[in-house]
This record gives C-alpha cells, structure tokens and sequence, in this order.
C-alpha cells in the first residue's frame, strides 16, 4: 500500500464558525489522535484528502511541524447533499503495527445455470493487518453456486499477513432462488373474476 503524503496545518480555532472559514479555503478540519497521545486539531488541503480518501483504509503520511506521523482514516464526515468533506479523524499508526479495519468484499465468478440472485450479508470484514499492508478488499468466488449455498467469514482467503477479526461463522455471501412473481395482469383477472 502506497502512502499519501499531506502537509497537516496545526489550527488553533474551534467551533462551527472556523470550521465554515476553513472549509471556504479549501480545507477540511481534522482531529489526529492515538498511542495516548494528545488529540492534534489539523487543518488538511480539502482536494488532496478527497483524493486520498477514494481509497478504502488509505495511508496517510502527515506533515506535521516538521514532524512526519502515519495515520488512517477512522471517521469521514461528509455533507449529506452535497457530498463535499465536512470533517475527518485520524488514527496514529507506527510501521509493524497490527491494527483492525473493514474492508470491503467483491465478488467474482458466475452462478450456476437458473434463477439465483447473490445476497452480500456482508459488504465489509473487519480484518487485523499491518498498517503499512492494509488490504483494499478481499475477493470472494461464486463460481458455479447454487441456491441455498452460503460463505461464511472463515471462507474467505485473506493476503498474507492478515487475520479476520469479524465472527468466522457469520455469513458474508449467500445464494438464493429467484421468487417467480406472478404477472399484473394475470393477478388482475383473477381478482375480477373472484368478485363475479
């Protein structure tokens, strides 16, 4: 995993009102924090960390002070219409670290032949990896299943280094038959004909 150098801007005003002036510039008000350490309030560049942040459980390298800390995000806050980034939290991480993240399941492969519609009871695992080897995601295969098929969590192969936090006997994928609807107009007639 790549890291993503930002230079971090320590803020010293709080509240709604600099939060607002920060964002006008282009920035997004951030909090660093962990290894028991004091929270840093930080100002970050709103283009560069949207950019960032399009990659699930990125590496982030700050610049802060002249000091340089890694971290990964831990809450993203964002504008519920416009989507725009209203705040973020950070978490410290060291290199060798162990450290526990969701990541998202994809699945590939196709189904075996008939009506079968693939149910994700899961759409993350929450694995413990290095935080400098996070994975993106973990793929899951579906290859020729049928309905009533399921896979559970300890079913899913991990990249190396990585261990499955979540419960192993959760269900993450599960394969069901289609129900056959009955047609509109068929139900339509049927109705007519019960109340002649």
């Amino acid at each position: 995993m790549s890291e993503i150098k930002l230079a971090a801007e320590v803020r010293n005003s709080f509240g709604k009102g600099a939060a607002r002036s920060i964002r006008r510039e282009n920035k997004v008000p951030a909090v660093v924090y962990g290894h028991g350490t004091e929270p840093v309030h930080v100002t970050l560049p709103g283009h560069e960390l949207l950019l960032a942040l399009r990659t699930p459980n990125v590496l982030l390298s700050l610049d802060i002070d002249g000091k340089n800390e890694l971290a990964i995000p831990k809450a993203v806050q964002r504008d519920a219409i416009k989507g725009y980034l209203v705040h973020v939290d950070l978490l410290l991480v060291r290199r060798g670290e162990k450290v526990t993240v969701e990541v998202a399941v994809e699945t590939e492969g196709d189904l075996a032949p008939g009506s079968f519609l693939v149910e994700n009871v899961l759409n993350t695992l929450s694995v413990e990896a290095e935080a400098t080897h996070i994975p993106t995601s973990v793929t899951v295969s579906i290859e020729g299943l049928e309905a009533g098929a399921s896979i559970h969590a300890k079913d899913v192969a991990l990249p190396k280094g990585t261990t499955l936090a979540t419960d192993p006997e959760a269900v993450v994928i599960q394969i069901l038959a289609a129900q056959a609807e009955e047609p509109a107009a068929e139900a339509a007639e049927g109705d007519a004909s019960a109340e002649a």
